[in-house]
């Protein structure tokens, strides 16, 4: 007998309640990526969002089961001194997918108007050069057939200190902290500013930004994973289990309420 597949209302998911809709939704994207791969369809999905916002634990759950050989998450280190030298999207372009593959971008292109313009990493021109382009290439990467999809995580300002200060004290999680991070809470309004302004000037109809309120990573894991798989009509998708995403979690950048 199936089990149930509604998330509950009003209340945080027990460990037992999270991990039963995790796998149910995981088996699904498993399906997705056969069908994906069968298609040769390209499919890029990228996590942007304040730091400690849980995108990386967003990420592992989506990949778990994935063949590694046909699925990718990208997390890239700072540019090189060359790379600084190139065109801007370039050492991006170069993990861009296949036919049959799907690339999940840990932090993106969207760096230059997040972190690179408030730490102060780039010109006013680079980041106006930048707002002004990025539109055009993504038009230009949906035409050639690539599905596009980006999610910001929001977490609210005392979570994540809170966050911040689990990770100063779990060792397996001190590798998260970076002297980033330290000046994130600080430059909360400078964020939120820069983060407005993307939203106004990158949120098109063909290329919308979606965000998710991760403050009950339960949640936000559960509802990114549906939102993704909703857009898709794959070969033996389970409706009862790939459900409308909650409108409490996942909502449109356009919704200001939503992205405060």
């Amino acid at each position: 007998m199936r089990k149930k597949t509604k998330l509950p209302e009003g209340k945080r998911l027990s460990t037992s309640e999270y991990e039963e809709h995790l796998h149910l939704l995981q088996i699904e994207l498993v399906k997705f990526q056969n069908w994906v791969k069968a298609k040769g369809k390209r499919i890029v999905v990228l996590f942007e969002g304040r730091d400690a916002a849980g995108k990386g634990g967003t990420i592992l759950r989506m990949m778990q089961y994935l063949n590694p050989r046909f699925a990718f998450h990208v997390a890239l280190a700072k540019p090189t001194d060359q790379e600084r030298s190139q065109w801007y999207f370039q050492r991006y372009v170069r993990h861009l997918p296949a036919a049959g593959e799907i690339v999940i971008f840990d932090r993106s292109w969207y760096n230059r108007a997040g972190v690179e313009i408030v730490m102060g990493f780039c010109s006013k021109e680079e980041h106006e050069m930048f707002l002004s382009h990025v539109p055009i290439f993504e038009t230009m990467l949906i035409a050639s057939g690539t599905h596009l999809t980006k999610y910001w995580l929001e977490v609210g300002r005392k979570e994540q200190k809170q966050r911040f200060k689990d990770r100063e004290t779990d060792p397996l999680r001190q590798w998260k902290l970076s002297p980033i991070d330290a000046q994130a809470m600080k430059k909360w309004k400078a964020y939120t500013k820069a983060k407005g302004e993307m939203f106004l000037r990158t949120s098109t109809a063909r290329s919308p930004w979606t965000v998710i309120r991760s403050d009950n990573k339960k949640m936000a894991r559960i509802n990114c994973i549906r939102h993704l798989l909703s857009q898709f009509d794959y070969t033996d998708k389970d409706k009862k289990v790939v459900v409308a995403p909650d409108p409490r979690i996942v909502g449109s950048a356009a919704d200001p309420s939503f992205c405060s």
